[in-house]
Order: structure tokens, then sequence, then C-alpha cells
């Protein structure tokens, strides 16, 4: 019931291109996907791959930012951009028509962007404004507290967006050496999923493209060391948030998929195990989840949660016993089915959409080489058992070590036990 066509084509200079075919679908998801983060920056430049990010939209030899914004509107088309800890991606979304000049512009954008001073200092303005944006939001800064309590030591611990003080000091030489290092073949892939002619694109990306040289350093992998540590960072809310988390499971680990499956059964949804233990039958909540996420060296299982000051510390107990109780006791057949079941519907329902579809092509090539089928993804969701989740459970929850995070307001007999953290 998944299948559909799915092309791979390299060219001489090694950039992959690769395509799902959808006939039914009335529009065409093209990602160009440069494999490089926040991750692979030195610390006194991180932030620099989300900078760069924004200047390729401020302007190219032949087009303004202007320009661009306005050859993709004529046509009811739609950019995105963004910058993650282990790639960068670049989007557009467009009628099959309109293809090629989605095409051209992205690689307008990535080849011949002009990276002016002047724009560079407009843009960190407004940079920074964003990293003020993210401490006003609470429940996404406390991510990025737990993250940086959890991993002080590896990259992967620091934020996204950067920090103000390294954004000010960019220089265009900066950006220009970072463009050569890493948007080379090698470290960059095109996908696209729609109604679309894999030969014709690949055509085009030929002509953009296939020029194209350069080689990027090898990745360094470090381990992730966790450390299981508590920050609290005092704020002025009517809420506190939390995240609470243990080590998880790396990308490519077999267990990646019990973990998923856990994650789900513990706070997936309405009827997972944290939702109706807090927030229905004891009401101290209003929005719970869990996330388990998951990189090339190493994951992190975490737990999130908003609640009244004088009930944070009752909820983050609360949350802890319950993840000591499934790595005692794992989880029913019920709750596994329930789990499974979900997987399918999110699989079967992200393939009404060309974006997901495209996205999912990514992020396997990224991290697995090869585009997984996705018959072979529901396979493996399938396969795991009790015995699965709850050797998992114990590999996660076992050792009972926990990293917490939390902003917010706190009662002054635990504030004396905070630890200090540089926000």
């Amino acid at each position: 019931m998944f299948e559909t066509e799915v092309r791979e084509t390299r060219l001489d200079n090694g950039l992959r291109v690769v395509t799902e075919h959808v006939p039914h679908v009335h529009s065409v998801s093209l990602g160009i996907r440069i494999d490089a983060g926040s991750r692979d920056e030195p610390e006194e430049l991180a932030g620099i791959s989300h900078v760069l990010e924004h200047m390729l939209f401020k302007g190219t030899e032949t087009r303004t930012a202007r320009d661009i914004a306005e050859e993709m509107d004529a046509v009811g088309g739609q950019m995105d951009a963004f910058t993650s800890k282990e790639y960068t991606g670049y989007g557009a979304r467009v009628l099959p028509e309109h293809l090629p000049l989605a095409t051209d512009v992205l690689a307008d954008m990535l080849r011949h962007s002009l990276l002016d001073n002047k724009e560079l200092e407009l843009e960190k303005s407004v940079i920074l404004e964003e990293c003020r944006s993210v401490e006003d939001s609470p429940e996404e800064h406390v991510h990025d507290l737990f993250s940086r309590t959890m991993w002080p030591q590896h990259p992967l611990g620091r934020q996204v967006i950067g920090y103000p003080e390294v954004i000010s000091r960019l220089t265009r030489d900066d950006l220009l050496d970072y463009l050569a290092t890493y948007y080379v073949p090698e470290r960059m892939i095109v996908v696209a999923a729609g109604r679309l002619d894999h030969d014709a694109l690949v055509a085009e990306i030929k002509r953009h493209f296939g020029d194209l040289t350069g080689a990027a350093p090898a990745r360094e992998l470090r381990p992730v060391v966790h450390h299981f540590e508590e920050a609290r960072l005092s704020r002025p809310l009517e809420q506190s948030h939390f995240s609470m988390g243990s080590e998880g499971i790396p990308e490519c680990d077999p267990d990646r998929w019990a973990a998923r499956v856990l994650s789900l059964m513990l706070g997936g949804g309405m009827s997972s195990r944290l939702f109706q233990e807090i927030r229905e039958k004891r009401g101290l909540c209003y929005s719970i989840g869990t996330e388990m996420v998951s990189y090339r060296e190493g994951g992190m299982f975490v737990v999130y949660a908003d609640t009244n000051p004088l009930q944070l510390d009752e909820v983050r107990d609360l949350c802890r016993q319950e993840l000591r109780n499934v790595a005692e006791h794992g989880i029913t057949e019920d709750e596994l089915q329930r789990a499974k079941n979900q997987v399918r519907a999110g699989t079967l329902l992200s393939l009404d959409d060309t974006g997901s579809r495209m996205n999912r092509l990514a992020r396997s090539l990224l991290f697995h080489g090869r585009v997984i089928p996705l018959q072979e993804l529901v396979d493996y969701v399938e396969a795991v058992t009790t015995d699965d989740c709850l050797r998992v459970c114990k590999r996660m929850f076992g050792k009972d070590e926990f990293a917490f995070a939390a902003i917010g307001p706190f009662p002054k007999k635990r504030a004396s036990r905070a630890k200090k953290v540089v926000a």
C-alpha cells in the first residue's frame, strides 16, 4: 500500500538527487539539505549555521531579497528554511509546472548570494530579536536549558540559534568560509516528492550544481556524556515549565523503534499514562508530553510539562515515579498495540502531504544513507514486543538517573538548592 516510485541519481561531482513520484497529488515539494548544523560549529562560531540560513534569503547577484519573495508569491509557491542541530534545510512547495522556477531560485540563493555586509548587520539585529523571543517563550527556552544541563560539554547541548555575544561578532568572511566548507556536494542532497519528472529535475540540478566542487572535513563524532543535574532559572511567570529526562537511544540504534513506542505510550496523546495520571486524574497541569530525541552519537528521553509553581515538585516526582514504574513492570499488550496503531496512522496520514514525504526522504538519506521504504518502517514497529519495551525501559530509566531543568517562579525553600545557570 506504500509503493511509489523512488529514484536516485548521483551527479559526477557526487551530489545525490532523490525523488518520489506521487502522481495523484497536485504539488511538488523540493528540498536541498546540507549535512551540517549547529553540532558542526566550533564554539567560537556557535550560531553561524543559523545566521547563514537567514542570509541566503537577503539577495543574490541577480535577485534582491524582495525579488526572491515576489517570484515565489507570483506563482503561489511557498518557501522555507530551517537550521537544526544536525543539518540545515532549504525548500519550496509549488505546482508541478513551477518546479523549474523553484529550483532556479533555491540554486541562486545557495550559489550566488551576496552576503552583503550591510544586510548582515541588519539580519544580526533580527536574529538577536529572535534570541529574545525564545527567552520570552518558556516552553521553548526550557528545552534549550535542559539540553545544556544534560550535555554541557557537547555541541549537541548548545542551542541552535546561537548566543548573542557570538552572533554580534560574526563577519562576512566567517560566512564565506563556512559556506565553502560545508555547502559542497558530499554534504548536500536534493530531494523532491510529488507530481514530478525525475530526469527533468536531475537535468535542472545538473545545470545549477554540476560544476560545484569542494570537500568537507570528516565529521568528528563525539560520544555524549550525560550529566544528570538540575537547573532552575527564575522568571516572573504564572507557571513553571520543566523538562526532565534520561539517557535516550541514538538515531541508528535498533532499540529506537521500541523507544518511540514507549514515548507514545508514556506521553504521546490523551490516552498516554502521564496525561491520564497527571492531567486527567489529578488536574495538576495543562500540557504534558514526552519526546524521544535522537542524534548520531546519542539521545535523550524528555518529559515536558507546565504547572502551578507550588505543584512543580509534585508533578516532577509523579513523572519520575511513572518512569521508574514502567522500567520495573514494562507495558501491557493493549498499550503496545495502541502505540503501534498511532505509528501506523501517523505514517498513513503523512502520505497526504508532499512536504512530509520529502522530509522523510531527506532524513532517511542523511542518517541511514538510503531511503528506508515505508513498509520496512512499519514492519520494524510491528515487530516490537513488550519484552523489547521492558528491556529499553531498563536501559533508559533503570538507573533512576534524570536531568531536570525548569523556568519560572520557585518556592524559596528550593531556590537555594538550584544550580546556577547562565541563560
